[in-house]
C-alpha cells in the first residue's frame, strides 16, 4: 500500500477513530464498538479495511486488535526524503521533493546539479543548515557542509556566488533561501 492509499484509508474519522483507540492498547470488536459508540457493522467494516491494509493486526486468539506501527513506519519513510541528519523531511513544492530525492541519497548530496533551476533547489535546501542573524567562520561553514558532499568548498562558493551566504574579512553569514518559520 502506498503512503497515499494509507492516508485515504485513514481520512475516514470512524476509522481514524479505531486506529487511535488500539494505538492505545489492544481491543477486541466489542471494546470498540462500547468505546467509540459505532454500530457493530461498521467497526467490523473498518476492521476488515484495516487489518487488510495491515494497520492493525489480529492477535492469535482471533478477537483481539492492535496497532502495527511498523506499517505507518514504512510508510512514513517512503513518503518522504531520508531523515538523516541535515536533510530537509519535505519540500513546499512536489518539484523541489523531486529534485531533493534525486541529489540526496542517505542523507548526503551525490552531485552539485549542473542544472541552475535544480542547483538553486539544492542550495536553498543547504541555505536552511545556517541560521540567519549568525556569523560563521569559514571552518564551521567547511565542517557543516562537510557533512553533505566532500567537495564542501564548491558548494560554498556556489552558496556565495548564487547569494545564499555573504562574506567578508573570514566570516560567512545567511543572506538568502528559504526561511523556516
Amino acid at each position: 500500500m502506498t503512503p497515499e492509499e494509507l492516508l485515504r484509508l485513514l481520512a475516514d474519522p470512524e476509522r481514524l477513530s479505531i486506529v487511535g483507540s488500539v494505538a492505545s492498547s489492544p481491543k477486541t470488536q466489542r471494546e470498540l464498538v462500547e468505546e467509540l459508540s459505532l454500530p457493530p457493522h461498521r467497526v467490523r467494516r473498518h476492521l476488515a479495511k484495516l487489518t487488510a491494509a495491515d494497520v492493525v493486526g489480529v492477535d492469535p486468539d482471533r478477537r483481539t486488535y492492535r496497532l502495527r506501527a511498523e506499517t505507518l513506519r514504512e510508510a512514513a519513510k517512503e513518503a518522504g526524503p531520508s531523515r538523516d541528519p541535515g536533510l530537509a523531511l519535505g519540500a513546499v513544492y512536489d518539484d523541489e521533493e523531486t529534485v531533493l530525492r534525486s541529489y540526496f541519497r542517505g542523507g548526503r548530496l551525490s552531485e552539485i546539479p549542473a542544472k541552475h533551476q535544480k542547483r538553486a533547489v539544492v542550495l536553498g535546501r543547504l541555505a536552511l543548515e545556517f541560521e540567519v542573524g549568525v556569523r560563521y567562520t569559514e571552518r564551521e561553514v567547511n565542517e557543516t557542509l562537510k557533512r553533505f558532499l566532500d567537495d564542501y568548498a564548491s558548494l560554498r562558493r556556489y552558496l556565495v556566488d548564487e547569494g545564499y551566504l555573504s562574506r567578508e574579512r573570514g566570516e560567512y553569514w545567511r543572506s538568502g533561501g528559504p526561511v523556516d518559520l
